[in-house]
Protein backbone atom coordinates (compact mmCIF):
# COMPACT_ATOMS: atom_id res chain seq x y z
CA UNK A 1 0.00 0.00 0.00
CA UNK A 2 1.79 3.32 -1.02
CA UNK A 3 0.70 6.55 1.71
CA UNK A 4 -0.07 9.60 -0.35
CA UNK A 5 0.15 13.26 1.56
CA UNK A 6 -3.80 12.81 1.40
CA UNK A 7 -4.00 9.49 2.97
CA UNK A 8 -1.62 10.34 5.49
CA UNK A 9 -2.74 11.83 9.43
CA UNK A 10 -2.28 15.15 10.42
CA UNK A 11 1.30 15.07 12.38
CA UNK A 12 -0.71 17.84 14.41
CA UNK A 13 -3.75 16.41 15.50
CA UNK A 14 -2.71 12.64 15.86
CA UNK A 15 -1.68 11.20 18.15
CA UNK A 16 2.26 9.44 17.38
CA UNK A 17 3.42 6.36 19.34
CA UNK A 18 5.71 5.49 16.66
CA UNK A 19 6.79 5.40 12.92
CA UNK A 20 3.65 4.09 11.32
CA UNK A 21 1.06 6.84 13.18
CA UNK A 22 1.94 8.58 10.51
CA UNK A 23 0.64 6.44 7.78
CA UNK A 24 -2.96 4.99 7.43
CA UNK A 25 -3.93 1.89 9.93
CA UNK A 26 -2.23 -1.23 9.27
CA UNK A 27 -4.51 -3.91 8.24
CA UNK A 28 -4.62 -7.41 9.72
CA UNK A 29 -2.22 -9.19 6.85
CA UNK A 30 0.01 -6.39 7.16
CA UNK A 31 -0.02 -6.62 11.08
CA UNK A 32 0.82 -10.53 10.37
CA UNK A 33 3.56 -9.69 7.84
CA UNK A 34 4.93 -7.01 10.22
CA UNK A 35 5.33 -10.29 12.78
CA UNK A 36 6.99 -12.51 9.88
CA UNK A 37 9.69 -10.31 9.40
CA UNK A 38 10.21 -9.58 12.95
CA UNK A 39 10.39 -13.13 13.85
CA UNK A 40 12.40 -14.16 10.52
CA UNK A 41 15.14 -11.31 11.34
CA UNK A 42 15.62 -12.97 14.90
CA UNK A 43 13.98 -10.27 16.97
CA UNK A 44 12.59 -11.01 20.56
CA UNK A 45 8.84 -10.09 20.64
CA UNK A 46 7.59 -8.63 23.27
CA UNK A 47 4.21 -6.94 24.15
CA UNK A 48 3.28 -3.88 26.05
CA UNK A 49 0.38 -2.16 26.85
CA UNK A 50 -0.94 1.39 28.52
CA UNK A 51 -4.07 3.20 28.50
CA UNK A 52 -4.22 6.21 25.98
CA UNK A 53 -4.08 9.09 28.88
CA UNK A 54 -0.55 7.89 30.26
CA UNK A 55 1.12 6.86 27.17
CA UNK A 56 3.11 9.36 26.65
CA UNK A 57 3.75 9.94 30.75
CA UNK A 58 5.92 7.36 31.42
CA UNK A 59 6.73 3.10 30.62
CA UNK A 60 4.24 1.30 29.22
CA UNK A 61 3.48 -1.86 31.17
CA UNK A 62 5.10 -5.29 29.54
CA UNK A 63 2.63 -7.92 28.97
CA UNK A 64 4.50 -11.09 30.66
CA UNK A 65 8.17 -11.62 29.69
CA UNK A 66 9.53 -11.23 26.15
CA UNK A 67 8.79 -14.12 24.29
CA UNK A 68 12.86 -15.95 23.76
CA UNK A 69 13.17 -17.76 20.96
CA UNK A 70 9.85 -17.23 19.42
CA UNK A 71 9.73 -18.21 16.38
CA UNK A 72 5.98 -18.92 15.67
CA UNK A 73 3.48 -15.77 14.23
CA UNK A 74 0.64 -17.87 15.90
CA UNK A 75 1.83 -17.43 19.13
CA UNK A 76 2.79 -14.05 19.33
CA UNK A 77 -0.87 -13.13 17.48
CA UNK A 78 -2.53 -15.16 20.42
CA UNK A 79 -0.53 -12.91 22.99
CA UNK A 80 -1.43 -9.94 21.36
CA UNK A 81 -4.84 -11.19 21.08
CA UNK A 82 -4.85 -11.75 24.72
CA UNK A 83 -3.47 -8.20 26.09
CA UNK A 84 -5.91 -6.54 23.82
CA UNK A 85 -9.29 -8.90 25.42
CA UNK A 86 -7.82 -7.78 29.19
CA UNK A 87 -7.14 -4.58 28.38
CA UNK A 88 -9.45 -3.50 25.70
CA UNK A 89 -9.41 0.00 26.18
CA UNK A 90 -5.42 0.72 26.16
CA UNK A 91 -2.65 0.72 23.34
CA UNK A 92 -1.54 -2.78 22.45
CA UNK A 93 2.14 -2.39 21.01
CA UNK A 94 4.83 -5.27 19.95
CA UNK A 95 8.07 -4.61 20.27
CA UNK A 96 11.22 -6.34 18.88
CA UNK A 97 14.71 -6.42 20.64
CA UNK A 98 17.73 -6.96 19.08
CA UNK A 99 19.77 -9.61 21.20
CA UNK A 100 23.25 -8.29 18.99
CA UNK A 101 22.78 -4.61 19.36
CA UNK A 102 20.79 -4.87 22.75
CA UNK A 103 18.10 -2.53 21.08
CA UNK A 104 14.65 -1.77 19.81
CA UNK A 105 14.82 -2.68 16.31
CA UNK A 106 11.64 -2.43 16.10
CA UNK A 107 8.00 -1.21 17.38
CA UNK A 108 4.39 -0.75 16.26
CA UNK A 109 1.11 -0.32 17.84
CA UNK A 110 -0.70 -2.81 17.00
CA UNK A 111 -4.15 -2.31 19.13
CA UNK A 112 -5.16 1.38 19.48
CA UNK A 113 -7.46 2.12 22.32
CA UNK A 114 -9.73 4.73 23.09
CA UNK A 115 -8.72 8.39 23.05
CA UNK A 116 -9.54 10.37 25.73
Amino acid sequence: MKATISTMGDYRTTQTLETFSFLPPLTQQEIYDQISYMLSQGLTPAIEHEHPAQSTNHYWTMWKLPFFGEKELGNVVAELDACHRAYPDHHVRLLGYDNYTQSQGVCFVVYRGKTW
